[in-house]
């Protein structure tokens, strides 16, 4: 039986993305539907994790104050409709970077799953991205790809990790994990 944990790209999947990137609190606006999802998870006992890639840090969009800043209003509003994310992991290193923490490489995966002392066999990890699912079947968790964000495109593009299964949306993923089903 896997962990119950869940593991969330942020921006395409929880909040709406930018080819500007999100640069500040005020331009994280959140996908209608996510948030009552995570909260749906908590009130089911998950935990929820975000992993996501933040370059805009490394490139010197915005600084680690305003990373903060943006995830305490994703915090915020998520507590506001009952639901909150247990931890976020992310990568502040630009595309160009040796690091092992940027997706599609494994490391955030890694540290998510030695700072929760979990095994993330079987653990829905859900992304818009190929990075985001390359990243998640290197421990083994069960990749899911939404059509918001980058989906589209992504799923287009085709070349996705064996046993990606695709929604429409963070809700409609969520509503496939609570009803237990086995892919």
């Amino acid at each position: 039986m896997p962990t119950k944990l869940v593991i969330l790209d942020r921006d395409g999947v929880i909040n709406f993305d930018s080819a500007q990137f999100i640069k500040n609190p005020a331009e994280w606006k959140p996908i209608p539907g996510s948030l009552e999802a995570i909260a749906r998870l908590n009130q089911s006992g998950y935990k929820v994790v975000v992993a996501t890639n933040q370059s805009g840090v490394g490139r010197g969009l915005f600084d680690m104050d305003t990373l903060n800043s943006i995830h305490e209003k994703m915090h915020k509003t998520l507590f506001g409709v009952g639901g909150r994310i247990d931890a976020v992991f992310y990568c502040p290193h630009p595309a160009d970077s040796d690091c092992d923490c940027r997706k599609p490489k494994p490391g955030m995966f890694k540290r998510i799953a030695e700072t929760l002392n979990a095994d993330l066999k079987g653990v829905p990890a859900i992304g818009d991205s190929l990075r985001d699912l390359q990243a998640s079947v290197v421990l083994g968790c069960l990749p899911m790809l939404v059509h918001t964000g980058k989906g589209d495109k992504t799923s287009a593009e085709g070349n996705l990790p064996a046993g990606t299964l695709e929604f429409a949306n963070l809700s409609a993923a969520v509503d496939f994990i609570l009803a237990g089903k086995k892919a």
